[in-house]
């Protein structure tokens, strides 16, 4: 099915902590237009598809967004990384420290921990599509106000201005998806009578 090779899809050395930066760029992490909830959408939603290629897109993307969740793991790690208490509390992540420490926990830049609320499955297959549609724009939308805040840190803006290249392929891919499956499901059906045959 796929293979797990034991490096980042994108390289991520991030030298100079940032607590205040990994504060926002959680939300791509465990926020409701993340990579866990992606993940988990696309995953789910293969089971439902009516064609193999639509399931392996599916799959395949779903797989990719585990890759990138480890990366944004990676990004915010790194930016905590050695900060000390002052830093950590100067950037408002003094009761997220309380909680979690320095250890990478699912959540929006807000503050609200990673609900399954945020991804959709409606048992619709066009439906299914639709939103995954739906949330690559808004996850490329994020990865934009994010690279908007990281623009004084090119260490960071590398791996932000891929990750938010990949949304697009993605989109692109259901948008093939979609077209896919709305043709299996416009094509007419044919019933033969094998009556005459016995």
């Amino acid at each position: 099915m796929w293979t797990y090779n034991k490096i980042l899809q994108y390289p991520i050395n991030i030298k100079t902590p940032d607590p205040k930066l990994a504060k926002v760029i959680i939300t791509q992490y465990g926020g409701p237009d993340g990579e866990i909830g992606a993940a988990l959408r696309y995953l789910s939603q293969r089971f439902a598809m009516p064609d193999q290629k639509s399931k392996a897109i599916l799959n395949d993307i779903g797989t990719e967004e585990l890759a990138h969740l480890e990366m944004v793991g990676t990004i915010v790690h790194q930016l905590t990384q050695g900060a000390s208490l002052e830093e950590i509390e100067k950037a408002g992540l003094s009761a997220y420290y309380t909680d979690h420490g320095v250890d990478v926990y699912p959540q929006s830049a807000a503050g609200v921990p990673f609900n399954a609320n945020a991804f959709a499955c409606k048992g619709d297959v066009i439906a299914n599509l639709q939103e995954d549609l739906a949330a690559e724009q808004k996850a490329r939308a994020t990865y934009e106000k994010l690279i908007d805040l990281s623009r004084d840190n090119p260490d960071v803006l590398d791996p932000l201005r891929y990750l938010r290249e990949r949304e697009v392929v993605h989109f692109q891919r259901f948008g093939e998806a979609l077209r896919g499956v709305q043709d299996k499901l416009a094509e007419k059906k044919i019933y033969i009578n094998n009556i005459d045959k016995c």
